[in-house]
């Protein structure tokens, strides 16, 4: 059975791709909040927790030090803070670099003598916001671009070795997009977005794809 490490793995995108991987894949459920994390766990066949603070360095190489070979990292976690160039302060977005591109990095690059091993592959859950920055969210968009970079300079880097592959969902139904209609002072109807759901499946496409394969880039949209 493969093993797969899932990062923001306790709620929305991040637990519905732990639901379309569990039937063959062994899972480390990602995430801050034990007990959540705890709770999706032990709901699906083969399961551990894999509870660490991401943007904790010290702390991200302890909890991988144990693990020699990995066939799935996908890196789910993140956040969407939203605000002007004139209103966005340097700790938003240091935040918002530290959360969303040098934590995915730091974590790809201490797990990638284990994909190695296993030519594994990598999956970045990037954003629309990875292709277009839109005014009020230049902080998020910056961060998504990078991560974009991130998973093309890996793809070279690793070619023939490790797959890696970037999925930018649309709007999704999450609690980060109830937020964002928040701020834009708009009504939230999940019935108008993508499905969690949905963005795993893509995800999972990206994983099936044949031994002599790769699915480097993927967008889906909400119809």
């Amino acid at each position: 059975m493969k093993t797969a490490l899932i990062t923001g793995a306790s709620r929305g995108i991040g637990r519905a791709v732990a639901d379309a991987l569990a039937a063959d894949h062994h899972l480390l459920i990602g995430g801050r909040d034990a007990d959540a994390v705890a709770q999706v766990a032990a709901s699906l066949p083969s399961a551990e927790p894999f509870v660490v603070e991401l943007t904790d360095d010290d702390a991200v190489a302890a909890a991988v030090a144990g693990i020699g070979t990995l066939d799935v990292l996908v890196h789910s976690a993140g956040v969407g803070p939203l605000g002007t160039i004139a209103e966005t302060d340097p700790e938003t977005w240091r935040q918002a670099l530290e959360a969303n591109l040098i934590a995915p990095a730091n974590l790809t690059r201490l797990l990638l003598p284990a994909l190695r091993t296993a030519h594994g592959h990598v999956v970045f859950v990037n954003s629309g916001a990875g292709f277009t920055a839109r005014a009020g969210w230049g902080a998020y968009a910056a961060s998504k671009f990078g991560l974009r970079a991130l998973a093309d300079s890996l793809r070279a880097e690793q070619a023939g070795v490790v797959k890696v592959t970037s999925v930018h969902p649309g709007r999704t139904a999450t609690d980060m997009q109830r937020a964002v209609r928040a701020h834009e002072g708009a009504a939230y109807d999940p019935e108008e977005f993508l499905s969690p759901a949905a963005v795993a499946a893509t995800v999972r496409l990206a994983l099936d794809a044949p031994a002599n394969a790769s699915i480097d880039t993927l967008s889906i949209r909400p119809v």
